[in-house]
Formats: C-alpha cells, sequence, structure tokens
C-alpha cells in the first residue's frame, strides 16, 4: 500500500464505493472521505466523476486480464480454466450475496442512464466471452463456442442477481455444481464428436453413460470441493 499514489488510492475507494453504492449515487465527497483527502487534492487528480470512472473501468479490465491469465498459468486443460470461472461464484459469493456482481451491476447501471462509458463498460463483458470461446474452442467446440461462451456467461449473471436478490448460499453451491455438470457434458461432447479435438494416434472414447454425467467431473478432471468451487480458483472482482 506503500507504494500506492494517491491517484491509485482514489480510484480504489471509487471502486468499491460503485460497487456498493452504485455510480449515480456516489459522490465526490464520498470518495474524498474514503480517502481521507481535501476537496481540492481530489481536484488536482481528477476533475471529474467520469474522470474517475473511466480510471475504474481500466482497473477492472487491468484486474481481469491478470485473473484470467493467473488461471491459464494455473490449469493446462481449458476445462478446469472454465472450472475456475464458474468457480468465482463461490470465491466471491458473500459480495455477490450483498451487492451481485461488479460487472453486471456497473453495466446495467450506465444503461439505464445511458451513460456514455457505457460502451467502455461493455468490454469487461467482451473479455471475458472472448476467453470463454477460446477455451471452448480448445475443448474441440469450435462450431459452437460462441454459443456456449455466451451461455456460460449469461447463467453466471443470471445467478449473480439472483444470488443477490435471495441471499441465499446453497443455491449458489447448488448451481455452482450444476454448471459443472453442464461442463462435463460439453467435454465428453466434445470427444465424442467424431474424433475432434484428440491428439494425432488417441483412440476414440467411449460415450459416457448419461448418470456419469450428472454424478461427477469427467475421467482426468480435478475434483470439486464439497462447496462446488475448483480446487483453484483465483479471486476476482466479481
Amino acid at each position: 500500500m506503500g507504494n500506492k499514489t494517491t491517484r491509485d488510492l482514489i480510484v480504489e475507494a471509487a471502486d468499491g464505493l460503485f460497487y456498493r453504492q452504485g455510480y449515480q449515487h456516489t459522490s465526490f465527497a464520498d470518495i474524498a472521505s474514503a480517502v481521507c483527502i481535501s476537496r481540492g487534492n481530489f481536484y488536482h487528480h481528477f476533475r471529474s466523476k467520469d474522470d474517475i470512472l473511466a480510471a475504474v473501468i481500466d482497473l477492472r479490465l487491468e484486474d481481469a486480464r491478470a485473473l484470467l491469465g493467473r488461471w491459464e498459468a494455473e490449469s493446462a486443460h481449458p476445462a478446469d480454466r472454465i472450472r475456475s470461472f464458474i468457480g468465482i461464484l463461490i470465491v466471491n459469493r458473500a459480495k455477490i450475496m450483498r451487492h451481485g456482481c461488479p460487472i453486471g451491476t456497473l453495466c446495467t447501471e450506465l444503461a439505464r442512464l445511458g451513460h456514455p462509458s457505457q460502451a467502455d463498460a461493455n468490454a469487461l463483458f467482451a473479455l471475458f466471452h472472448a476467453w470463454l470461446r477460446r477455451q471452448f474452442e480448445r475443448l474441440a467446440r469450435g462450431k459452437d463456442a460462441d454459443a456456449l461462451a455466451l451461455h456460460l456467461l449469461a447463467r453466471s449473471q443470471g445467478v449473480a442477481m439472483v444470488a443477490s436478490a435471495i441471499g441465499d448460499e446453497a443455491f449458489v453451491a447448488s448451481e455452482v455444481r450444476d454448471m459443472c455438470r453442464w461442463l462435463d457434458a460439453c467435454v465428453q461432447e466434445a470427444g465424442s464428436d467424431g474424433g475432434a479435438g484428440r491428439r494425432p494416434g488417441q483412440s476414440r472414447p467411449q460415450a459416457a453413460r448419461p448418470e456419469a454425467v450428472r454424478s461427477g467431473p469427467a475421467r482426468g478432471r480435478k475434483p470439486l470441493r464439497k462447496d462446488g468451487t475448483p480446487p483453484s480458483s483465483g479471486n476476482a472482482r466479481r
């Protein structure tokens, strides 16, 4: 923290306040108070709240890229990387149940306000969408990789929205387990799709029984913890 500039502290404080209170209901005074600086010092770094919003979006993009890079470094298999994405609903469940998803809530608020920064905020969704699509492509689901990525992104947003409304941890854990079973089915379907995605010389796998898909992760995949999260899931501002 000692290496952070006053500007860094302002952006981090604004990021948290925009998430908890919303962009519209956060004032200059709220942010200045959180950082314990004078209004004059505040205006030295940012002339308007829109300038702060742009910096917050940049910070969230930077954090998201770092998170995605960490998932790729931690897991060689694309299915395990997708499990890490699903698992952030568990990792961040307390925040999500209180305030929803920081990406979804910000994009929704800016859309409602007709704010010119809406397109910039939507880049956060685009980043996760493109990353998920690449993982599904690596699972030999090239033909429907985009649709699968959008489906998972939309479902995770739906879970976050409902979780923030009902505040039920059991619901979140159940949905995470169900999404992981869905992912297992996607992996097994790709493996039995005419040999697509198999390494040279690798034999065609036997079709998975329906009960095998329902009962747990596909063979070779890391088992889930009891709460539904994968063994290694980086934290995210989600």
